[in-house]
C-alpha cells in the first residue's frame, strides 16, 4: 500500500521539497513517516515514480532518459519526475533526498559511480521507498536497501572485445605480432567504466604479446576523448588498437585520429573498439570506421516498469537483472537494421 502524496509537477518538485524542511525538522521526534502521512492524497492515483539520472554526456545517455519518460507517463498511470545530476553524486545524493521529502512512490536510481550510497539510500528505506537502481551498480553494505538492479553485464561486455579482438588478429595473420592498445576509460568509478576495463586487462594479461600503451580518462565524452588522444599522438603514433568504452569517446578518438593523418577501422593502420552500439556508434561501424561496437541496451523504461508493477502486486522482484546484448561489425549491419533499434 503507498502512502499519501503531495502531487506536483517535475518544475515544482524541489520547491515543494524545500518547504517540507522545516516541517520534517519540527516533526522528527515522531519518526520520518509522521511528516510525509501530512501529504494529501494524489487526486487521480497515479504512481509516483522519481528518476535521478547521470547526465546527458552520451548519446546512450539520452536513450535512456527518453526511455524513462516515454514509459512514465500520466497515460500510462504515472506522475514522472526528473533530475539530471550532471554527472556528479553529491547532486544525485540531493536529488535523492529531496525525493525521499516529497514522498514518492518510487526512487530510479541510475548512479554516477558504485560507492557512497549506503546513508541516502538507508534513509530512502526507513521512509518506506523502493529504489530501483539502472545501469551502473552500487556498492552497499546491505543489498536490501535497493529493490532491485537491471542493467548490462560490463566485464562481459569487455570479455566480448577481447575474444573478438583475438581471433580478429588471427584472422589478418596477426597472432603473434606485438599488439599495443591505447585504453580510452570512461567514468571513473562507474559500473561500466569498471567492468569494460577489468575486461581488457585480464584479456591483456593472457596475452604476452599485448601491452597497454596507456590509459587515459575520456569521461564518456567526444570533446575530452578527442583532448586526451590528441595529446597522446602527438607524442606516439605506435598504437595497434584503440579501445574506447563508449561511443562519443570513440568518435572522439576517429577526430584525432583524423588530424593526426592516421588511418583506422577496416581500412586502416588502427583497430577500433568501441561501446553501447548507438545509432551514431553503428553509423561509423557500418561504414567501417568502427571494427567493433558492443551492445549496452540502454532501454531500461520498460524493464523497471516490469519490477514497479511485481512490488505493486506484492511480488519481490529479481534482485539483479541484466539485459540480453550482442556486437557489431561492418559486415553484420545494414542501414535498416539500424534504423529499426530505437536508440
Amino acid at each position: 500500500m503507498r502512502g499519501k502524496r503531495i502531487r506536483t509537477t517535475g518544475k515544482n518538485l524541489f520547491a515543494a521539497a524545500a518547504l517540507f524542511l522545516p516541517l520534517a525538522a519540527l516533526l522528527s521526534g515522531c519518526g520520518k513517516r509522521a511528516a510525509l502521512d501530512l501529504q494529501t492524497e494524489a487526486p487521480d492515483g497515479l504512481i509516483s515514480v522519481a528518476f535521478s539520472e547521470v547526465g546527458a554526456e552520451s548519446d546512450w545517455r539520452v536513450a535512456n532518459s527518453e526511455s524513462m519518460r516515454t514509459t512514465f507517463t500520466e497515460e500510462n498511470g504515472y506522475e514522472f519526475y526528473f533530475e539530471d545530476a550532471k554527472g556528479k553524486q553529491e547532486n544525485q545524493i540531493t536529488t535523492l533526498r529531496n525525493y525521499i521529502l516529497q514522498g514518492v512512490d518510487y526512487i530510479v536510481l541510475a548512479p554516477v559511480v558504485e560507492t557512497g550510497w549506503d546513508e541516502v539510500l538507508q534513509e530512502a528505506k526507513d521512509a518506506g521507498i523502493p529504489v530501483i537502481v539502472v545501469d551502473r551498480m552500487v556498492d552497499v553494505e546491505n543489498e536490501d536497501l535497493y529493490a532491485a538492479w537491471v542493467g548490462s553485464d560490463f566485464k562481459k561486455e569487455g570479455e566480448v572485445a577481447v575474444e573478438w579482438l583475438e581471433k580478429y588478429l588471427e584472422e589478418q595473420g596477426r597472432a603473434d605480432e606485438e599488439i599495443r592498445i591505447l585504453h580510452v576509460m570512461g567514468t571513473l568509478g562507474a559500473s561500466s567504466q569498471l567492468g569494460r576495463t577489468e575486461g581488457l586487462e585480464e584479456g591483456v594479461a593472457a596475452h604476452d604479446n599485448w601491452e597497454i600503451a596507456a590509459q587515459l580518462q575520456g569521461d564518456y565524452t567526444q570533446a575530452k576523448t578527442y583532448e586526451v588522444v590528441a595529446e597522446y599522438l602527438a607524442e606516439s603514433e605506435d598504437i595497434d588498437v584503440i579501445y574506447c568504452e563508449n561511443d562519443n569517446s570513440t568518435l572522439g578518438a576517429i577526430q584525432a585520429l583524423d588530424e593526426a593523418g592516421i588511418s583506422y577501422g577496416t581500412d586502416g593502420d588502427v583497430i577500433l573498439i568501441s561501446f553501447d552500439a548507438t545509432t551514431v556508434g553503428l553509423a561509423a561501424c557500418l561504414e567501417g570506421s568502427i571494427n567493433l561496437d558492443v551492445e549496452c541496451n540502454p532501454l531500461h523504461g520498460p524493464r523497471v516498469e516490469q519490477i514497479i508493477l511485481q512490488i505493486e502486486a506484492g511480488e519481490t522482484p529479481q534482485k539483479l537483472t541484466y539485459v540480453d546484448e550482442t556486437y557489431f561489425t561492418p559486415d553484420t549491419l545494414t542501414e535498416e537494421l539500424i534504423a529499426a533499434r530505437g536508440y
